[in-house]
């Protein structure tokens, strides 16, 4: 009983570490306590999830809502989760998705209704203006990108994932993902050049 008890005083201080939440998270899957896990994802991962969605959308209000269906599909799946890469990388993994889908759907809706948006351009300040303007070649250099040289880039530099997490998330080899980053780093570059 005593062993018993130094065991859980073990595990208990190793979870209050909080040095890997992927671990903790990883552990209540695999005990089946899907809404601990869940809620420890949430915590963790919805602001990076978060910033991942903005990137791959250019919507806050879109990059929410995605975040949370991110979350509704780990949760569904976390059944089926395999324990072969980091949790991290697996939510990357759907987000990136739920992200792609999201904007085919997007952009097919866009070519039917073929609608004019309404900027509504008013008076703004200087440095307000050059920061749309930033923004705008930014998001304008990455959406010139293939989209899974996109992904890999935004994942990479955005999301902070190694490259191991993010050939995880994409489901290809290291090798592919470094060369994916390599790629875009170098479109980037060429297309932001001439700014």
């Amino acid at each position: 009983m005593h062993d018993r008890e130094v065991k859980m005083v073990k595990a208990l201080a190793r979870s209050e570490t909080k040095t890997d939440e992927g671990e903790v998270i990883g552990q209540l899957i695999s005990q089946g306590d899907y809404k601990a896990a869940l809620a420890k994802c949430a915590r963790s991962y919805s602001a990076p999830l978060g910033r991942l969605c903005m990137a791959l959308t250019g919507s806050q209000a879109e990059a929410e809502e995605l975040v949370q269906e991110t979350l509704i599909a780990a949760y569904d799946a976390f059944p089926s989760f395999r324990f072969e890469g980091s949790v991290r990388s697996w939510l990357y993994g759907i987000a990136r998705r739920i992200c792609g889908r999201h904007n085919e759907m997007k952009h097919r809706r866009a070519a039917k209704l073929r609608l004019v948006h309404d900027t509504g351009k008013g008076l703004d300040t200087t440095e307000l203006a050059i920061e749309r303007e930033r923004a705008v070649r930014a998001r304008t250099a990455l959406s010139a990108l293939k989209p899974s040289e996109r992904e890999a880039v935004v994942l990479r530099y955005d999301a902070g994932l190694s490259f191991r997490e993010v050939a995880e998330a994409c489901g290809v080899d290291e090798a592919a993902a470094r060369k994916r980053v390599s790629r875009a780093l170098v479109r980037l570059r060429e297309s932001l050049a001439d700014v």
